[in-house]
């Protein structure tokens, strides 16, 4: 059953979708059209280095002069995004998530992204508990 102290990686999303910082952000829309996602670690050299999200794309493309098929993620990106390990208690990661108002928390084990853990991740464990 489910507690504060349950380890993240129980309801984080596995193996997630990634990009490249020099990506464009065109290319993130696609992959997060095509996965039905609106989180994706940005990577350099397969070393964690932001976030973007569905959020960061529209505003940034909103801007104006702003191309998508020429702007790089890194500039619409979060740098140094939220991470932790997949053995944090779930608990400490929503009550961390909630305090910093982040959307999303990149679980990193041994260097490498292992999952991500989203505001609706967290509702799924809300769910369980309270069922």
């Amino acid at each position: 059953m489910l507690n504060k102290t349950s380890p993240v990686s129980e309801y984080m999303t596995p193996h997630p979708h990634s990009i490249g910082k020099e990506q464009k952000l065109s290319t993130a829309h696609a992959l997060m059209r095509r996965y039905a996602i609106r989180h994706l670690p940005v990577l350099e050299g397969g070393h964690v280095v932001g976030l973007v999200s569905m959020k960061d794309l529209h505003l940034f493309e909103t801007l104006p002069d702003v191309e998508p098929t020429e702007v790089s993620v890194e500039e619409a990106m979060t740098a140094d995004p939220y991470t932790v390990p997949p053995t944090k208690p779930i608990g400490d990661v929503a009550s961390d998530m909630a305090a910093n108002r982040h959307d999303a928390a990149i679980v990193v084990e041994n260097a490498k992204v292992t999952g991500v853990f989203t505001t609706l991740d967290a509702l799924r464990a809300l769910r369980d508990v309270l069922s």
